[in-house]
C-alpha cells in the first residue's frame, strides 16, 4: 500500500503545461543527459509545491514550502502554507511534525526505504539504470512548464505489486539542468493522484547537518503509526 503511504506522509491547482510538442528526444538520449546530472549531483534546494487530488470527492488540497536535498540520505521539507508542518529524512528514519498540535509522527522506512527514494527523490541523483530497473520509460516530447524547456517523459512501474499502487509516473525534466521542475504519481484504480512542482531550484549548494536536526519543541508527543 506504498500509494497510502505516501499520501500518509504528505497529505496536506494543477499547475498547468503546455500540450506537448513534436518528439526531438529518444529515451536512451534523456537518461543519458540525466546520467550527467546526477554523477555531479550533492545537494538541492527548492521551492516546492505539493498537490494532491482525490477523485470520488473532486477535492484538490495544495501545500507549499522549502526542499532540502542532501545525496547522503538525507532530506528536509518546510512545509508553510496552509499549516505549517515539518518532513525530515535520516537515513531509514523518516518525521513528520505537525506544529499545530505539537505532534511528532516517527517512521521506520525499512523495507519501504527503496521505494521512498524512487518516488519522492526521483530523478535526483538517480541513475539512469536503476530508473530502467523499476520502469518502462517513454518519451512524450517537449513542452514548456514555468518558462522552462522541458522533455516530459512517463514512467510505467514494471513489478506488478507496484502496479496495483502506482499506474504510471510523469516527469517533466528541464533541460538546462536535467533535474526534474514537475513529477505526477497517478492512482492505479482511480483517478488519484499526487504533484510534486519545484520552482528556484539550485544544485550542490552547501547544507550544513544542523538543517538536518530533529529539532523539536519540548514536550512534543511522538507517535508510530503503522507504515
Amino acid at each position: 500500500m506504498f500509494f497510502l503511504f505516501l499520501s500518509a506522509i504528505f497529505t496536506a491547482s494543477v499547475t498547468p503545461a503546455s500540450p506537448p510538442q513534436e518528439k526531438q528526444w529518444t529515451t536512451d538520449g534523456v537518461l543519458a543527459m540525466m546520467d550527467k546530472s546526477a554523477r555531479d549531483f550533492h545537494t538541492l534546494t527548492a521551492d516546492i509545491e505539493h498537490i494532491k487530488y482525490t477523485d470520488v470527492v473532486k477535492d484538490t488540497s495544495t501545500e507549499t514550502g522549502k526542499l532540502l536535498v542532501r545525496r547522503d540520505e538525507k532530506m528536509r521539507i518546510e512545509f508553510y502554507q496552509p499549516d505549517r508542518r515539518t518532513i525530515l529524512r535520516t537515513g531509514d528514519s523518516l518525521f513528520v511534525f505537525t506544529p499545530k498540535i505539537n505532534r511528532v509522527e516517527e517512521y521506520d522506512l525499512g523495507k519501504n526505504r527503496d521505494l521512498v527514494d524512487q518516488y519522492v527523490l526521483l530523478g535526483f541523483g538517480t541513475k539512469s539504470e536503476n530508473v530502467r530497473k523499476s520502469y518502462d520509460v517513454n518519451v512524450i516530447g517537449e513542452t514548456e512548464l514555468d518558462n522552462k524547456k522541458t522533455v516530459q517523459i512517463e514512467l510505467i512501474p514494471k513489478s506488478d505489486q507496484m502496479r496495483k499502487q502506482i499506474a504510471k509516473i510523469q516527469m517533466w525534466i528541464d533541460e538546462a539542468s536535467w533535474l526534474p521542475i514537475q513529477q505526477k504519481f497517478l492512482e492505479s484504480g482511480s483517478g488519484d493522484f499526487l504533484i510534486f512542482h519545484y520552482t528556484n531550484v539550485m544544485k550542490n549548494l552547501k547544507i550544513g547537518d544542523n538543517q538536518f536536526k530533529q529539532d523539536w519543541p519540548k514536550g512534543v508527543t511522538r507517535t508510530k503509526p503503522r507504515s
